[in-house]
């Protein structure tokens, strides 16, 4: 008799993969381009030319934006710019802002007031209603 042993990958629970993506957004660094000391590739219609090898070929440095962090790994997660800012109206990007808003006093996600109201203060009402049932 013959034994057959079947080795099967498996992905990740969905909340494992998500823990991990948010811990590196929240720890995404601001970066700038800059090129290295390679040469400039060539223009693929000059036939003398030789043919700069494929991991070269978008050989860049990443420098962090701040100077004092340290430059980011392979695995980190970076960005070029900064988001644009959600509590000021801005038209041209379509981002209403965040004036005049009801807010959620005791939470702490995205509809809390701390984070609605972006430092502004908020002023807090309470309203009886009436309504007539059946």
């Amino acid at each position: 008799s013959c034994t057959v042993k079947t080795c099967w990958m498996r992905l990740p629970s969905f909340r494992s993969v998500g823990d991990a993506l948010k811990d590196r957004f929240d720890g995404a660094s601001r970066v700038l381009m800059g090129n290295t000391d390679v040469e400039t590739p060539v223009l693929r219609n000059d036939p003398g030319a030789h043919r700069m090898p494929r991991r070269d070929r978008y050989k860049f440095q990443l420098r962090p934006y701040n100077p004092d962090h340290k430059a980011p790994g392979t695995r980190d997660l970076v960005y070029l710019e900064s988001s644009p800012g959600f509590c000021e109206k801005n038209p041209r990007l379509g981002i209403p802002g965040t004036h005049g808003r009801a807010c959620n006093d005791t939470s702490i996600g995205v509809d809390g007031c701390d984070l609605m109201c972006c430092g502004r203060g908020y002023k807090t009402e309470t309203k009886f209603v009436v309504e007539r049932c059946n």
